[in-house]
């Protein structure tokens, strides 16, 4: 077994099982708990385990030499599992917020359940105002698409399992769902949507699919064998978003109003990004990316502030998106 830190979680898992056996009248030793538990740990690390729950859980611990195992003097003893500092506790409740981006998704119940059975463990003596909870600090995220029975199941095991999956799509734009068979290399979410991205049989290319477009999602029999060269970051861009427009990726230049620069400058928009603060109080910015359609939409936000140096085709893309937005407004 590897060494260990007194304070990894693992360690606190095993001496939490001993607790429960010792507690249960079971006399807990080495052997018997690694017969129960299938653990494989030596009798010095049991030790170890043993000398925690005494020093630092005050546990009233020790050994029957008749019964050979390990018993509490006192039998109303139970093991604070959790303790937390007071900034713990707050980066404890400023994770249930996040959990919004995974609803309707079995994930939802999943970390649900992990956060009761974390809030179970905290000793009986903290209470939390609901307000602690809930209003000083806020996640506002993008609107949450809708997933079709069983698809994030199926999609999640056809994954794993590199099995291939077949569900009726509905691409954007068309009325009726038609047969896919599909083989998923990754599970993506972006804003609050999840996408598969892998190998169609349809059009037999590297695709992206919406899942809230997604019905009758069935995992087959067929196995699939992912391409030892794929590599994600040639279909996406993990820092822009999952559209892609070609596989190589370009240069982008942007020019923000000096209007702009305190918020452009306190912000890192991307790992390779090149900044410079112009004189005029102008900025510049530079990145690589292959999503030309979540850029453009990323710069028409900025309501003409953002005037797009290169490429051209970006360029005149925006250009067009802004000649629709005005005529659908006129």
């Amino acid at each position: 077994m590897p060494q260990e830190k007194r304070n990894a979680p693992h360690i606190l898992a095993y001496i939490m099982e001993i607790d429960k056996d010792i507690r249960n009248g079971e006399y807990p030793n080495t052997n018997t708990m690694n017969k129960k538990h299938g653990w494989n740990i030596s009798r010095s690390t049991f030790g170890r385990y043993i000398d925690i729950l005494r020093d630092t859980y005050n546990a009233p611990v020790e050994y029957d030499f008749k019964k050979n195992g390990y018993y509490y003097t006192d039998p109303t003893y139970f093991m604070r599992q959790v303790t937390l500092k007071e900034g713990e506790l707050l980066t404890f409740s400023t994770i249930l917020p996040l959990l919004e981006q995974y609803k309707n998704t079995p994930l939802e119940e999943s970390f649900r359940s992990i956060m009761k059975k974390l809030s179970e463990m905290l000793p009986d003596n903290i209470s939390v105002d609901s307000a602690f909870i809930n209003n000083e600090v806020r996640f506002i995220s993008e609107p949450i698409t809708k997933l079709g029975e069983g698809v994030f199941e199926a999609a999640l095991k056809a994954t794993k399992l590199k099995r291939t999956l077949r569900f009726e799509y509905k691409a954007s734009g068309k009325k009726d769902f038609e047969t896919r068979e599909f083989d998923p290399y990754h599970l993506i979410c972006q804003g609050g949507s999840w996408y598969l991205l892998g190998h169609s049989h349809h059009s037999d290319a590297i695709r992206i699919y919406a899942m809230a477009r997604i019905q009758n999602a069935q995992v087959t029999q067929k196995n699939f064998v992912m391409p030892k060269d794929f590599d994600i970051k040639k279909h996406i861009d993990p820092e822009m978003g999952v559209w892609r427009t070609s596989a190589k990726k370009v240069k982008v230049e942007i020019e923000f109003s000096p209007e702009l620069k305190s918020y452009v400058t306190e912000r890192e928009w991307r790992k390779d990004q090149v900044m410079k603060t112009r004189r005029d109080g102008s900025v510049y910015l530079s990145f690589k990316t292959n999503q030309m359609n979540k850029l453009c939409s990323w710069i028409l936000s900025f309501g003409g502030e953002a005037k797009v140096l290169n490429p051209p085709e970006l360029r005149e893309q925006v250009k067009a998106a802004a000649k629709m937005i005005l005529k659908a407004n006129s």
